[in-house]
């Protein structure tokens, strides 16, 4: 990717301009000024500038709150927007950010589960990235650039118009957007064969907090390292991604498969358990696992779906010898090409083209709440039908397990700052969504999952109890606002990042001193202070 021929000015040579700029201007006057001075002509950033005075504010904000607990009118708004079409645009953000004393929150596609990427309790201002989305795929190299603002779905489709023969290890929601689904590891359903997205990124675009567009090469290997999953809007903005593709055969086969506790499906999950994480590599079985209730009973159900990376002659043979008790039989296989197994994943009905890829929007915005866990001790039957019982008393929270091994076995944790490989059988996420609009119904249904989440407490990993960082969960503790310390930060971040959080903070202190990028989970600096890390 090329960079930008307008140089940013100094942070002394901006302040300079600060003080030049009159003072009786309103703050929005004095703020678009300082984007203009600092930015390319062509595009003027005042055509991508939106305050809430202007008239289609309150849509560019609302189009990427995926989360509608963020979009109530008591939630903290933006003093502006920026959505920048030119690189040029973000370095001006940044540096008139700094010269006005506003935090900044960066969005690519607005799934962030707790807000984080666009609600603040200081002013603040919003990068929103949805302008700068170009996909550039090279077959022939097997590598292609995508910027942040683009989306998974964006990403597929383009690789799609390419080839057939290539795909690439990242998640199957195809609305969430590229920029944070990448810097916080990105998994999906390749990731036993590949690993995640971040093990198959090449070089990175970011503009850091004083305004300089950086390579990989010309930011150095350990912000680099940082950035693939180490949340990368802790250490600056990443404009545009250089990923590595990888070999899809032309054909892969999916099912869907469901069973109620009468149909067996507690000893199912039992049995996935010993499964999962050892079978075929090609082969990735998730189980969504739903309290029900029947006309006259409660029940669970249990959803076994998967991708398997051949035809299904190959899945039933596999499945035949390692998982027989499924009963998977032809009937339940359907062929396709892998980016249909996309579409398939997202819950389209059957015959939706790919083209579905390029919609932006989901199908559907809920009030929701996220959290996760990583279990390495298979759980026992008992153990299971308490968890099943818990979930029917609840009615509604909903878990989702993940299998781990192969690819993910064989990686170092601290190859990324991602280090949830070996050892890991299964991820879980819990969810919970609802319709109600009331703070009391918010409470009723975080309470839930507040307490499906403490009854796993024995049967998930400890000292951290982990999570995933793409599974954002301020419960697990947060930031104040400010110059945040090591020591409190560390009660999340070791959960997020286990060992690596010490490197993190190293990175961080070294390349964003003085703590711009900041917010309620952003990696501290610690930078001319004496603290002392974990060995």
């Amino acid at each position: 990717m090329g960079t930008s021929r307008f140089a940013i000015l100094s942070v002394f040579s901006a302040l300079v301009l600060h003080f030049s700029l009159t003072m009786s201007d309103p703050v929005h006057d004095s703020f678009l000024q300082c984007l203009s001075h600092l930015s390319a002509p062509s595009p003027p950033i005042s055509g991508v500038f939106y305050t809430p005075t202007n008239s289609s504010y309150a849509y560019v904000l609302q189009s990427y709150i995926q989360n509608l607990r963020f979009m109530s009118p008591t939630t903290p708004k933006p003093l502006f927007i920026v959505a920048p079409s030119h690189v040029s645009h973000v370095q001006a953000t940044i540096i008139c950010c700094k010269i006005h004393g506003l935090q900044l929150r960066i969005r690519s596609g607005g799934h962030d589960y707790d807000g984080l990427s666009y609600v603040s309790d200081v002013p603040f201002v919003i990068l929103d990235m949805f302008n700068l989305r170009a996909v550039s795929v090279d077959i022939e190299n097997e590598w292609a650039w995508v910027q942040s603002g683009a989306t998974m779905g964006e990403l597929y489709y383009g690789i799609a118009e390419k080839s057939n023969k290539y795909g690439f290890p990242a998640g199957v929601c195809p609305t969430v957007g590229v920029g944070g689904h990448f810097s916080g590891g990105g998994y999906g359903n390749m990731m036993r064969k590949y690993g995640l997205s971040v093990d198959h990124v090449l070089d990175a675009q970011i503009v850091d907090a004083n305004g300089r567009i950086l390579d990989r090469e010309s930011m150095g290997e350990d912000l680099f390292w940082a950035i693939r999953g180490g949340g990368g809007a802790s250490f600056g903005v990443i404009v545009a991604w250089k990923i590595r593709l990888v070999p899809v055969p032309e054909t892969v086969t999916v099912f869907r498969v469901e069973k109620t506790l009468e149909q067996g499906a507690l000893d199912l999950l039992h049995r996935w358990q010993y499964v999962a994480d050892k079978i075929h590599e090609d082969l990735f079985i998730r189980v969504v696992i739903l309290p029900v209730n029947r006309k006259d009973h409660k029940t669970i159900k249990a959803k076994f779906v998967s991708l398997f990376l051949g035809n299904s002659e190959r899945l039933l043979a596999l499945m035949n010898e390692s998982f027989p008790e499924l009963g998977i039989n032809k009937n339940n296989c359907i062929e396709m090409s892998w980016v249909e197994s996309i579409v398939y994943w997202s819950n389209y009905v059957k015959g939706t083209p790919i083209s579905v890829l390029l919609d932006r929007t989901p199908q559907s915005r809920k009030y929701l709440k996220k959290k996760s866990d990583y279990v390495l001790v298979p759980l026992s039957k008992t153990d299971l039908e308490g968890i099943l019982n818990t979930m029917m008393e609840l009615q509604k929270p909903a878990l989702t397990f993940n299998p781990y091994g192969g690819r993910m076995s064989e990686i170092s944790e601290s190859e990324t700052p991602f280090p949830h490989r070996a050892g890991n059988i299964y991820k879980i996420q819990y969810s919970v969504t609802w319709k109600e609009e009331s703070m009391e119904a918010a409470d009723h249904y975080l309470n839930m999952i507040r307490r499906i989440y403490d009854y796993m407490t024995p049967y998930v990993s400890k000292s951290p109890r982990c999570s995933y960082l793409n599974y954002r969960d301020v419960d697990l503790g947060v930031n104040q606002n400010g110059n945040v310390s090591y020591e409190e930060a560390s009660i999340w971040g070791t959960k997020y990042f286990k060992n690596n959080f010490d490197r993190l903070v190293q990175v961080k202190s070294r390349v964003d001193p003085d703590n711009f990028f900041r917010y309620e989970q952003s990696i501290p600096s610690v930078a001319n202070r004496n603290y002392v890390m974990a060995e």
